[in-house]
């Protein structure tokens, strides 16, 4: 829970970044202390094999109360450790970052800035992406969808770890006790008001990118069935596409026999496939409501918020 004292938490999910933990601690440490605030750092290891692990415990006994180190027993994905990470924080203000160090730490008070300005959510906006083709290339692919999710409340770059919560809204989010959430977007379906800022992007200091192609293509898929009956949906349009499209090919052909023979329907098979055109789309269209009735359940079993409210006022006792 917050507290009234503590004005900042920084959560950051590692995952076998022994290389870069040095740095991105020291670097990130200058960063807070030069704001100027009160703060701590809460460092998550996702099951990391290296010494990710025993070095956020060093880090945590250096500086007590400063860093705080939250291990998990197992890989569990980036979002899942940013929501532990979350779930520790006491801070008025939460920034979550990547701890590669591709987001620099000393960009970090621009969000903290616009959070103390009254904005909920903070985005962020690389500036001369370092990163591969196919690295951008999934990026905007996800930004795509999401942008198409959030029923108009829009952000350019969701794919960037940089990014800044209010308190009620880091709070809306672990209410939300679904498996897989997707936190940039669920943070923006809670948020009154949003912003982007313009940060610096770097190369990775050391070590490989955990995002392989495989887990870029599980993401968009998670992110595409778990926060959305649209897939579902689409099946049904199909399916009635489909069935339409059986009963104008029966029109053509019951118009084309009357004109000419019944040579030109070949004897009532082209009929035949019409009929099974319309059946065909029949059943597509019956699995997509059944699906929708499916999806109905999903939305009900993941036990998110059906409202978020920001403040209540005018029942205070005069």
């Amino acid at each position: 829970m917050a507290t009234d004292t503590l004005e900042l938490s920084i959560v950051v999910p590692v995952y076998n970044e022994e290389l870069n933990l040095p740095e991105m601690i020291r670097r990130t440490l200058d960063a807070c202390e030069a704001m100027k605030r009160s703060y701590e750092i809460i460092l998550v290891d996702d099951g990391s094999v290296d010494k990710s692990a025993s070095m956020i415990e060093e880090a945590s006994l250096k500086y007590p109360h400063k860093i705080i180190g939250v291990i998990l027993t197992t890989n569990f994905g980036q979002h899942a450790a940013v929501t532990a990470g979350l779930a520790q924080s006491r801070g008025k203000y939460v920034v979550t970052l990547d701890a590669d160090l591709q987001n620099p730490p000393e960009e970090i008070h621009k969000l903290v800035e616009r959070l103390e300005e009254g904005y909920d959510v903070v985005g962020s906006i690389r500036e001369n992406r370092q990163d591969t083709i196919f690295r951008k290339l999934a990026s905007k692919t996800v930004n795509l969808i999401v942008r198409k999710l959030t029923k108009g409340k829009v952000m350019t770059d969701y794919g960037c770890m940089l990014r800044g919560y209010s308190r009620p809204v880091v709070n809306a989010i672990l209410d939300c006790r679904e498996q897989g959430k997707f936190i940039p977007m669920l943070a923006m379906s809670f948020a009154r008001r949003s912003v982007e800022v313009y940060v610096k992007h770097a190369e990775r200091a050391a070590g490989e990118s955990k995002y392989s192609v495989w887990k870029l293509i599980a993401l968009q898929y998670d992110l595409l069935t778990g926060t959305s009956t649209f897939p579902l949906r689409m099946l049904t349009f199909f399916g009635f596409f489909i069935a339409l499209l059986g009963v104008i090919f029966g029109i053509v052909i019951f118009i084309m026999t009357r004109i000419y023979d019944n040579d030109w329907g070949a004897n009532g098979v082209f009929a035949l496939f019409s009929i099974a055109f319309i059946f065909m789309g029949g059943q597509f269209a019956a699995m997509g409501l059944l699906g929708e009735y499916i999806g109905k359940i999903h939305l009900n079993a993941r036990g998110r918020p059906q409202f978020f409210v920001e403040k209540v006022t005018g029942t205070e006792e005069k």
